[in-house]
């Protein structure tokens, strides 16, 4: 159970209501997580940062790519809500998440999600040589800030333990949905 509530959008104020209505027309729907986040609409606009910096690295990196390297990054943070989104993700796009076969750039896009994780600190200087081989300093840049915000992502649903969203339990990892 969420140590924090979701907002209520009857008594909300008029700035979560917009806040929420923006979210609405821009997505076409709410998760567990933004209600929640909508308390704050400032830290809900820094945390849908994510679909803009998603947006700079298409068509660079393909859905399935980031969905991959995303999938890494919340596998690595423990973060039962993400990594279901991601598995969602794959699985509705006719990939079986639990049997994956990794390209040479999805590898490595794992293998760098996975080390921002475990030590941010000492990423491996060979992933980085990969890394620079392959991709610009303005997609490495932008790469690497999307990483922050998904692992935030991932840190908040943690920390707060925001309710698992309904929708999602039929990609779960325990589920018989693949």
């Amino acid at each position: 159970m969420s140590h924090l509530p979701q907002i209520d959008y009857d008594t909300a104020s008029p700035e979560v209501r917009a806040a929420h209505d923006e979210e609405i027309r821009m997505r076409g729907r709410m998760t567990n997580m933004k209600r929640t986040l909508l308390h704050s609409p400032v830290a809900h606009r820094i945390y849908a940062e994510w679909f803009t910096l998603r947006a700079e690295l298409d068509p660079v990196i393909s859905d399935r790519e980031i969905w991959i390297f995303s999938h890494a990054i919340s596998k690595a943070a423990s973060s039962t809500i993400a990594i279901t989104f991601f598995r969602r993700a794959l699985i509705n796009k006719g990939f079986d998440p639990n049997a994956l076969e990794l390209s040479e750039t999805e590898a490595l896009l794992e293998a760098f999600g996975r080390a921002i994780v475990v030590d941010s600190n000492a990423v491996p200087a060979e992933l980085w040589t990969r890394l620079k081989e392959r991709y610009e300093t303005k997609v490495l840049i932008d790469l690497v800030a999307f990483a922050g915000i998904m692992l935030a992502t991932a840190i908040f649903n943690n920390v707060v333990g925001v309710d698992f969203d309904p929708e999602l339990e039929p990609f779960a990892e325990d589920a018989d949905s693949v």
